[in-house]
């Protein structure tokens, strides 16, 4: 490991040449977030505008969101997989919101009807309003990422264009067993129900290791040493894209929001809280992730211990990199990150 002398003096050398490396870098792999806001930025709309009624001939227009795309406890056997139990559920004739489930961080949601039109749901918390698509005849589930407060789930339905109906809204009270409760579990985001292949790996990787940060280390290791960054995905995905966890793992490439996803689900199924955070990595619209312990708390900051401090989780820019020092001097600078939502 270099020591902080040496790592001072390396990162004075390269003070120089961060802005054209990061450039070049960001040119190189990052999409620039399209004119369409991201996920959720559709709740600038007022409360009157957003909650309408099917029968209502006004409509709302929503945004489809953007994707990420710059470049750059102790374990358990048991998956803690989310199910619609139906103890508390709001349905209408063609839709049904299961909140049975929301001390554990979680709602589902399914549009029983079969639809060609697009469908969403959102999720509308104490401070943030997220936005997802929405799969017609099957059950999803949306992580309650606000924490403790009064939410609203809203089910809606494309009519024309960007204009959508309300099909169905339920509101209610959260208070989390714990706080890492949404960050445990599957969610259209980090779907790891059904990823064999890369629950699999993650318990190869962990091993009989125990301590939380030990297992993310071997997990980033993996990430970034065997993923790489796919410039043509990058500039083909389109909005409402999701990573398939096992695809990503037996390609071995992606683009940000796959690496931060693949992480994410392999440290939940070890049993490790761990956040896939959107957001801003400069003007880049990015994913990266953090981590909870018993010991720590949230370490928002974390990924490799350079003999001063733990720098920051970003496996994407770590990985396009090489891990050069001057790419993990900006990665360990929190100023550079602007997080917008938590999955």
């Amino acid at each position: 490991m270099k020591t902080f002398a040496n790592l001072q003096h390396t990162a004075a050398l390269s003070r120089r040449f961060l802005p054209a490396l990061l450039a070049l870098l960001l040119l190189a792999g990052c999409a620039q977030p399209p004119a369409a806001p991201a996920a959720g930025d559709e709740a600038g709309l007022s409360e009157e505008d957003i909650f309408i009624d099917r029968m209502v001939l006004e409509e709302i227009e929503l945004e489809n969101e953007a994707v990420a795309l710059a470049e750059g406890p102790a374990a358990t056997d048991t998956l803690l997989l989310p199910v619609a139990s139906g103890t508390a559920t709001k349905k209408s004739a063609r839709a049904v919101v299961d909140y049975s489930n929301i001390t554990d961080g979680y709602v589902m949601v399914q549009f029983s009807a079969a639809t060609a039109k697009r469908l969403k749901v959102q999720v509308k918390g104490p401070s943030t309003t997220y936005t997802y698509d929405l799969p017609a005849q099957a059950w999803t589930t949306f992580p309650l990422s606000d924490g403790n407060g009064g939410y609203q789930v809203t089910v809606l339905e494309n009519t024309s264009g960007k204009k959508y109906a309300v099909e169905l809204s339920v509101s209610f009270t959260v208070t989390l067993k714990d706080e890492f409760a949404p960050f445990l579990r599957p969610n259209q985001y980090v779907n790891y129900a059904n990823a064999v292949n890369t629950i699999a790996k993650a318990k190869e990787l962990a091993g009989s290791v125990t301590d939380p940060l030990e297992k993310v280390g071997k997990v980033y290791d993996f990430v970034v040493k065997n993923l790489t960054y796919d410039k043509q995905k990058a500039a083909t995905v389109q909005s409402g894209y999701l990573p398939v966890l096992d695809t990503v793992l037996s390609t071995k490439k992606g683009i940000c929001f796959d690496y931060a996803s693949l992480m994410t689900g392999m440290l939940r199924s070890q049993g490790v809280p761990c956040k896939l955070v959107v957001g801003y990595a400069g003007t880049a619209y990015h994913a990266w992730i953090s981590v909870w312990t018993a010991e720590t708390g949230w370490i928002d900051g974390v990924i490799y211990f350079d003999g001063t401090s733990w720098q920051r989780m970003d496996p994407t820019f770590a990985s396009s990199s090489n891990s050069s020092e001057s790419i993990m001097k900006y990665i360990g600078d929190g100023s550079n990150y602007t997080t917008k939502y938590l999955y």
